[in-house]
C-alpha cells in the first residue's frame, strides 16, 4: 500500500515536473504502478494463476498508428497527455514505413488515432494511400468530434471520411452536456452534437448507410463503465429523442491508471482502491479478448508497442522483436509475447474495455 510518506513524495515529484526533465513524468509513473503497489499481484502472476489465459498475440491484422499527440482538447482522462502544447507529429518518412508494413501484412484494418489524428498534416494522403492498397481494409478515425467543427479546414473532413468511408469511432463521455463538459472542457458536448448531426447529414449512422459511426463512453470517475447493452439503449434514445441523431455502436471503455487518470487517482487519495477495484473484478474471458493480440500500435516515432497504453509508458514490444516500423518483420511480430504492468487489470476487469486504444 502506498504509505502517505510514499505519496507525498511522488506527488511532490509530480508537481515539479515539465517534459524536459531528466526524470520524466513516464518513469514516475511507471515507478507508481511497479513498485508502489505492492499489495496488488503483479498481472503476470494473475494470468498466471488462470491456466487457460496465455498472453501471446494470435495474429497481426490491426494496424493501430499513433499521428501524433497534438490535439484542439485538453480532456481530464486522456490517457495521451494530449493537447495544442504538444509538438510530436508522426512524419511522412514514417508513414511510409507504416504502409509498407500494412501491405507486407496483408492488414485488415488500420485505425488512426492521436491526439486528434485529423490535426497530422499527412492525414489525408495517408488515408488516400491505404485506399490505394485495398478497397476493403477499414480504416478507423478515433475522433474527438469537436476538431470537426473547429474551423473551415477540419470542417471539410467529414464528407473526405465518407468518400474513403472511414469507420467512425467517437469519443462522447456521456449524453448529457455537464458530465461530458467536465472531462472535455466547457461546449465541448455542444461541438461533439454539431458534429454528429453533420455525420448523420452525410449518411454516418443511419441503417444500411455502409458509413459506421460509433461512439464510446468512458467513466467520469474511479468506477468501471456499466453494462455496455444498457448504456446504448440509454444513449440511443436519449440522443434521439433531444437531437435527432443516430449512431451504429456504443463501445464502453475503462479509464486506465496512467496519464492524467493517475494523477487524478493520487489527487483524491484513490488509487489503492482503483486497483482494488480492477483486481477484484479481473475477468479471465476478457484477458482471452484484449485488443493487443491482434494489434501492433505505432507511435507517432515509428516504435512499436503491443498497445496504446503500453506506449504511453514507454513499454515497448519484447526484446526478440523488431524495436521500430522500418525493421517490420510479420513473422516475429504475429507470435510475439504480450508485454504487461499493472495497468492491464483495466482492460481485463469486468465485462472488460471493448474499445481498448486510444480514444482521444
Amino acid at each position: 500500500m502506498i504509505i502517505d510518506s510514499q505519496r507525498n513524495h511522488i506527488m511532490k515529484i509530480s508537481s515539479l515536473h515539465k517534459r524536459n526533465h531528466e526524470l520524466s513524468k513516464t518513469s514516475i509513473q511507471k515507478t507508481i504502478l511497479e513498485k508502489t503497489l505492492q499489495h496488488i499481484p503483479t498481472f503476470q502472476s494473475k494470468l498466471s494463476s488462470t491456466a487457460s489465459v496465455e498472453f501471446k498475440a494470435t495474429a497481426l491484422d490491426i494496424f493501430q498508428i499513433n499521428l501524433g499527440y497534438m490535439c484542439n482538447m485538453t480532456c481530464a482522462h486522456c490517457h495521451v497527455d494530449a493537447g495544442p502544447d504538444r509538438q510530436e507529429i508522426m512524419q511522412r518518412s514514417t508513414l511510409e514505413y507504416c504502409l509498407e508494413a500494412i501491405r507486407r501484412a496483408g492488414a485488415t484494418t488500420v485505425d488512426l488515432t492521436g491526439g486528434a489524428p485529423e490535426m497530422n498534416p499527412n492525414f489525408q494522403w495517408l488515408v488516400e494511400q491505404i485506399r490505394s492498397i485495398s478497397s476493403t481494409i477499414e480504416i478507423i478515425v478515433r475522433s474527438n468530434l469537436t476538431i470537426l467543427v473547429s474551423n473551415k479546414h477540419y470542417q471539410t473532413y467529414p464528407a473526405f471520411f465518407k468518400k474513403h468511408r472511414l469507420t467512425v469511432i467517437a469519443s462522447l463521455p456521456c449524453y448529457t452536456a455537464d458530465n461530458t463538459d467536465k472531462q472535455r472542457g466547457d461546449h465541448a458536448f455542444e461541438r461533439s452534437i454539431k458534429a454528429l448531426k453533420i455525420l448523420n447529414q452525410l449518411g454516418y449512422g443511419q441503417v444500411d448507410s455502409g458509413l459506421l459511426l460509433h461512439l464510446v463512453y468512458n467513466p467520469g470517475g474511479a468506477f468501471l463503465p456499466g453494462s455496455q447493452a444498457k448504456l446504448q439503449v440509454d444513449y440511443k434514445k436519449v440522443l434521439f429523442e433531444n437531437y435527432q441523431l443516430q449512431f451504429n455502436q456504443l463501445y464502453t471503455i475503462t479509464n486506465l491508471p496512467i496519464s492524467r487518470f493517475l494523477d487524478y487517482l493520487l489527487e483524491e487519495n484513490k488509487l489503492d482502491d482503483y486497483m482494488q477495484l480492477l483486481l477484484d473484478n479481473f475477468n479471465s474471458s476478457a484477458a482471452q479478448g484484449v485488443m493487443c493480440k491482434n494489434t501492433i500500435s505505432v507511435s507517432w516515432d515509428g516504435y512499436l508497442y503491443d498497445c496504446d497504453f503500453n506506449q504511453m509508458l514507454e513499454m515497448p514490444v519484447e526484446s526478440k522483436v523488431p524495436k521500430h516500423i522500418k525493421d517490420f518483420n510479420l513473422q516475429q511480430l504475429k507470435h510475439r509475447n504480450i508485454e504487461t504492468g499493472q495497468h492491464c487489470y483495466g482492460c481485463t476487469a469486468g465485462a472488460g474495455s471493448s474499445c481498448q486504444g486510444a480514444v482521444t
